[in-house]
């Protein structure tokens, strides 16, 4: 058997030690999970994907659509980025690309990066749970089911892999991340009622990442960190292929 995996992920799953590659290099995670499986990977994934953003290119990249039908492991590669501190709308980030004239946008985009670190900080000293997240951890699971669901209703019975959050030192975010232990609660439970696998990923990189041996930002990886979560992968989902 030769497993096509179809990975949904943000830039953890294509940045490495020094800037993100195209995602055919052999050294990002999931072509590693593929390599060890005999397989490939087909990876959709963008730059701060949260589980919305992998729901929406379900539904809208018509690429997706034609890799579903003979795809035979999904892996959702997101949650991650979802338990990141934001303590301005995350709706603001998003539109900052599109604002004219240039001179704003380069304005906006400086004020949200300095104004960020700082009241993230602030957030986690007096807010309950740290102050808001990107995604809420019931929206996080809650998308990463509507992915689920529509995979599989294309390719029933393929095992569906789940990553539990990440743990990061980026100071964009001042250091803080508080908002994992209940996401990585939330994934742990619709896990359990769905049964999807899980791959932990703050335990694969936790060393790497916290002994500063990763990207310099403090959150992405170097390609040890890759080669452990890739061969991680390839080991929650050997048994579910009958490898």
């Amino acid at each position: 058997m030769s497993p096509t995996l179809l990975v949904l992920a943000d830039s953890l799953a294509f940045h490495g030690p020094r800037r993100a590659e195209p995602a055919d290099e052999p050294r990002l995670w999931p072509n590693v999970a593929a390599a060890e499986l005999g397989g490939r990977a087909e990876l959709v994934a963008g730059i701060g994907w949260t589980a919305r953003h992998a729901w929406h290119a379900v539904t809208h990249d018509p690429r997706v659509w034609a890799l579903v039908p003979r795809v035979d492991a999904l892996v959702l590669g997101v949650g991650g980025m979802d338990t990141l501190p934001s303590p301005l709308p995350t709706a603001v980030r998003e539109l900052i690309p599109v604002l004219r004239p240039d001179g704003l946008r380069r304005a906006v985009r400086t004020g949200y990066n300095a104004a960020q670190p700082v009241l993230a900080r602030a957030f986690a000293r007096v807010l309950p749970g740290g102050g808001p997240v990107a995604l809420p951890p019931r929206e996080t699971v809650r998308h990463l089911e509507l992915c689920r669901r529509a995979v599989l209703a294309l390719r029933p019975g393929i095992p569906v892999v789940a990553v539990l959050p990440p743990v990061h030192r980026a100071a964009v975010y001042g250091h803080v991340h508080r908002g994992r232990p209940a996401a990585e609660r939330a994934t742990r439970a619709w896990a359990g009622r769905t049964g999807v696998l899980l791959l932990d990923l703050a335990a694969l990189v936790s060393e790497h990442v916290l002994g500063g041996h990763g990207n310099p930002d403090g959150m992405h990886w170097g390609w040890s960190a890759h080669a452990a979560v890739g061969a991680g992968c390839a080991a929650v989902l050997r048994p579910a292929l009958r490898m």
